[in-house]
Parts: C-alpha cells; sequence; structure tokens
C-alpha cells in the first residue's frame, strides 16, 4: 500500500502543477487558450489511442504509451504497457517492437511484433490514427450540425443596416424589419439565395414588396418599398448610376446557421466532412508545389511579402498559427471553432498518410509493397534501409516546412480573419 501511495505521489503533483498552470493562463489570457491547447492535446492522443487499441486487439505487444516527448515527468507501469507523460506536450507516441525486420526481439516475443502481423493487421495498425481523425472530424461536423448549425445559403438573413444620407431610416427599418430577420418569401416566391433576393429587390424600386418572415420562430408578414439607389447617398456617393432605377431596401445579408435533427445530421456530418477532405486534399497538393515553396521561402526572406494580404491567405501555418486562428474564432461563437478543429483533423489525417516514412502512410505503403511481392510459403521483406536518402530528403523538406511557417507566425503573424 505504501508504495502505491509513492507511486500516485507523481502523479498527483503532476496534476496539480497542470490545474495550476491552467487557472493562472486562464485568468491571464482568459479561456480560449487553455481550451484550445487543451483540445489539440486531445487531438493528437485520441490519434495514439487509435495505434494504441488497435495493436492491442490485433495482439501485438505494446511497450509504450506516452503523452509528450523529452524527459519523463511521471510514468507507470501497467502489465506490459508502460503510459506516463513527458515534458514537451507537443505529441505523444505508441511503441510496438519490430516496426522494421532490422529490430532485434526475442524470440518467444516475435510472434507480437509489428512486422509478425498479418498485412490487414499491419494497415489497420498504421492507418489507426488517421482513421481517429476522421472519426473525430465526423464527430465534430455532427455536433455543429446538431447544436451550433453551418451556415445555409436559403436561410438569408438581415444581418446589419445601411445608413442613408438625409434618412433617420432606411427602407427596411421602415418596413418594421430587425437584424436577425429571416427573409423566407418575396411576393410568394421562396428566397433560396441571396443574390435572388438581391434581384427581386434591385428590380423593384418604387414599388411595394410582400415579405415574409421569420422572427424568434415566429412568422411575419411586412410591406417594404425599394428606393431607387440613384436616389440615396452613402458616404458621399449614390448608390446607383444609369438611366434606370435599382431598388435598394438598406440590408446587407448572411447565410443563416441551420440546426439539423439529432438523426437527420448523421448522413449530412458525412458530406460536410468529404466536402472538406476535397479541399484538404487540394490544398496539401499545394502545399508542397514548387510555386507554393518559393513563395513560403521568399515571404521568409521578404517582410513585405510575408505581411502582404493575399500572400498570408495562401500561406500554410504552423500549429502555433492555427492555435492563434482558433483562440481569435472565439469570438465569432462556437460554430467557427468546431469547423478549425474539424479541417485541422482532416488535414493532419490526410498529411499522416503520405506514402513516405516516418509517416504512417510510409508504413501502410512499404506493408503493401511486402504483400505484393510474397508468395505462398514465402514472406518478403523489404530492405527499409535502401529508403534512407528519400526519407532523409522528405524530413529536410518537412522540417524546412516546419521552421519557415513558425517563424512567419511568431514574427509575421496572419491578420485577425475575424476582424
Amino acid at each position: 500500500m505504501e508504495a502505491e501511495t509513492s507511486a500516485r505521489r507523481p502523479l498527483i503533483t503532476l496534476l496539480a502543477g497542470i490545474i495550476v498552470t491552467v487557472a493562472l493562463l486562464t485568468l491571464w489570457v482568459g479561456w480560449a487558450l487553455p481550451v484550445v491547447i487543451l483540445a489539440i492535446i486531445v487531438i493528437v492522443m485520441v490519434h495514439e489511442f487509435g495505434h494504441f487499441i488497435t495493436a492491442k486487439r490485433a495482439g501485438m505487444r505494446v511497450t509504450d504509451f506516452f503523452v509528450g516527448f523529452g524527459p519523463v515527468l511521471w510514468s507507470t507501469t501497467v502489465g506490459e504497457t508502460r503510459y506516463g507523460v513527458r515534458a514537451i506536450l507537443a505529441g505523444g507516441y505508441v511503441k510496438v517492437p519490430g516496426m522494421t525486420w532490422n529490430d532485434t526481439i526475442d524470440a518467444d516475443q516475435e510472434s507480437r511484433t509489428y512486422r509478425s502481423a498479418s498485412y490487414p493487421r499491419k494497415v489497420l495498425f498504421a492507418s489507426a490514427g488517421s482513421l481517429m481523425h476522421l472519426l473525430m472530424a465526423i464527430v465534430l461536423a455532427w455536433a455543429s450540425l446538431t447544436f451550433v448549425g453551418l451556415p445555409s445559403s436559403s436561410h438569408v438573413g438581415v444581418y446589419t443596416f445601411t445608413s442613408w444620407q438625409g434618412h433617420a431610416k432606411n427602407a427596411a427599418q421602415l418596413a418594421g424589419l430587425r437584424l436577425g430577420d429571416r427573409i423566407v418569401q418575396v411576393d410568394g416566391r421562396t428566397v433560396t439565395s441571396d443574390a435572388q433576393l438581391v434581384g427581386l429587390v434591385h428590380a423593384s424600386a418604387g414599388k411595394p414588396l410582400t415579405l415574409a418572415i421569420e422572427r424568434s420562430g415566429k412568422s411575419l408578414t411586412l410591406l417594404a418599398t425599394p428606393v431607387d439607389g440613384r436616389t440615396i447617398k452613402v458616404d458621399g456617393s449614390a448608390l446607383a448610376t444609369g438611366a434606370k432605377p435599382v431598388g435598394y431596401l438598406g440590408v446587407s445579408l448572411i447565410d443563416q446557421t441551420v440546426r439539423e435533427s439529432f438523426f437527420a445530421a448523421v448522413p449530412r456530418s458525412f458530406t460536410v466532412v468529404g466536402s472538406m477532405i476535397a479541399t484538404a486534399a487540394h490544398a496539401l497538393v499545394h502545399v508542397f508545389s514548387p510555386s507554393r515553396f518559393s513563395s513560403l521561402i521568399h515571404q521568409v526572406v521578404s517582410p513585405a511579402a510575408a505581411t502582404n494580404r493575399a500572400n498570408q491567405l495562401n500561406r500554410p501555418e504552423s500549429i502555433v498559427g492555427v492555435v492563434r486562428i482558433a483562440v481569435q474564432s472565439t469570438a465569432q461563437g462556437p460554430g467557427i471553432l468546431l469547423a478549425i478543429f474539424m479541417a485541422v483533423n482532416i488535414f493532419i489525417g490526410l498529411f499522416n498518410m503520405l506514402p513516405m516514412l516516418p509517416l504512417d502512410g510510409g508504413y501502410v505503403a512499404i506493408a503493401t509493397y511486402e504483400r505484393l511481392r510474397s508468395r505462398r510459403g514465402l514472406r518478403y521483406h523489404a530492405d527499409v534501409n535502401r529508403l534512407a536518402p528519400f526519407v532523409y530528403a522528405f524530413m529536410g523538406v518537412l522540417v524546412l516546412l516546419f521552421a519557415s511557417t513558425l517563424y512567419l507566425d511568431i514574427v509575421h503573424p496572419i491578420a485577425n480573419p475575424f476582424h
């Protein structure tokens, strides 16, 4: 009992230190930064848990499951696995013996190594981390659809009112419209997009329009008369010019968020994630393109290029930049923050499956190559050492990418996109 208590003391001290640190950080910078950092750590550890649980289920021997890198702050051994926390909470790892054929393994443990596992188990173990990222993205999409909602182009709402010079109220305000109102119909025609609504209003200068409005769950009918933009000035300039009248109500529009039901959100979440995967795959290809790399290096050596808005919009971000953007997004509500975490999971999952060591996709590629070269009764063993030049070259590219984006995100951070 005394030995067990002694073993727990370092863990209790560590947890107490983490709690105090998070509390002080929250008091200093607010709740957003600690929450985002904790979420990133959870994302990384769920990735590692995917490897851990598939290895266990496949009968492989898992010797280590650690949070973080660097010096060990706390560890304990349960069964054959050592669990622990290391000083740098920037990732984690699961260790399974026999990831290459060069590892020296005791004969009685060989059957439980990665290299002795069947091809399907190897592929499942290696890709489990990315599969967990996909699962997390789907869960986040479902939560966003169910509890927050996603913007819908068919739900057009009033975002702001435009002040007209010489008028106490514009046409929309005179009609009784309020911020947040959804415009459902115009003269009996269902509004399906903001472009359609703008077209109807522009074509109706001086003509009363019957607006079907949804406000706080209630249906209302209002009468609004668009004013000819040629007679209205904003900041000293007329809203419209030309020979024909152009109607204006004096509102800016926004796609309102729409919540899905508990069950309807399930198939929709797959659609949302599928669309984000396509976008992330396209972005990933461009990250490694020669033109994008050249632009990145140019931004590192040229402050003018690094602060250029167009360059910043197309620049990949380091973990520092991702955390900053996530923290900034909290001012806009939980919907954007959930979308950012979805994108982070999808991008990490895809990136991790690139067919090159030391990424998980490299192990899948090697296992597949070995499977194709093997014959009945003769198992082919790939010589990973022959890939060393390619691995070093790839690692060099990753280091350059990581260092460049980290430098830019610290010295020339991307302007807050939510202002």
